[in-house]
């Protein structure tokens, strides 16, 4: 937990219309080749998307195996499997890593958006102990507590888009992250959507990213003008 604790923010939101993760991306280190998936999430199957926060080579362990039994399912049963049952899977595995002496429990902390037939569009967190729930929104990674505390007053349940939940994911980072200005280089956003029957994964270019980012940045500034407008009347 304590490595989970210093680790990136991750942050789920569940909407109406799709699912989005928002990961915070450490290393930014411009002569670094990025020609995998990307840092911080991971794509399991068709219909499922996580995102981790705790020791990497752990997290590359756990999103294989999860790869793997999704993959079982699929050639046993000839279907995705359930969102839920993933994740149970996965904790089974977890748990039992901290039952034995000689072992030490995987340092990592995972969020993961998926869609089933069962119960549509759904966000589960699982912890190193094996715990795992269901959310409609939540957080991991260092300053997680801050940011549920936002998440808890802005967020709207069953009134909110997509659209919304990428304004309140850059809304929560830009308050939450250790920095003074939220760029796109530093936030990973993935949106998980249905379309035609298919699941669509989809991680935001750096354009849409900076679009969202000064959104948000004129919605503060005139907030704050009209705050000190209010000020200077009274």
């Amino acid at each position: 937990m304590e490595a989970i604790s210093h680790a990136g923010t991750c942050l789920g939101i569940l909407a109406n219309d799709g699912i989005l993760l928002a990961a915070e991306r450490r290393n930014t280190n411009k002569l670094l080749d990025e020609v995998f998936f990307s840092e911080k999430i991971y794509k399991l199957n068709d219909d499922m998307v996580c995102s981790v926060a705790g020791i990497t080579s752990d997290a590359n362990v756990l999103t294989s195996e999860l790869r793997l039994i999704a993959q079982r399912y699929q050639l046993q049963y000839n279907t995705s499997i359930p969102c839920e049952q993933l994740v149970s899977s996965l904790c089974d595995v977890k748990q039992a890593y901290t039952q034995f002496g000689g072992k030490r429990p995987f340092g990592v902390s995972i969020l993961y958006m998926g869609w089933d037939n069962n119960y549509g569009y759904q966000l589960y967190q699982s912890d190193p102990s094996g715990n795992y729930g269901g959310w409609k929104a939540t957080c991991i990674g260092m300053n997680s507590a801050a940011a549920v505390s936002s998440l808890k007053q802005e967020y709207k349940e069953n009134e909110t888009t997509l659209k919304d939940a990428e304004a309140l994911a850059i809304k929560v980072l830009s308050k939450t992250l250790d920095m003074n200005k939220l760029t796109p280089e530093k936030v990973e956003l993935a949106t998980l959507t249905r379309q035609d029957g298919k699941t669509i994964t989809r991680i935001l270019p750096a354009n849409e990213v900076e679009a969202l980012i000064a959104a948000y940045e004129k919605a503060e500034a005139e907030a704050e003008a009209a705050k000190k407008e209010k000020q200077q009347k009274s």
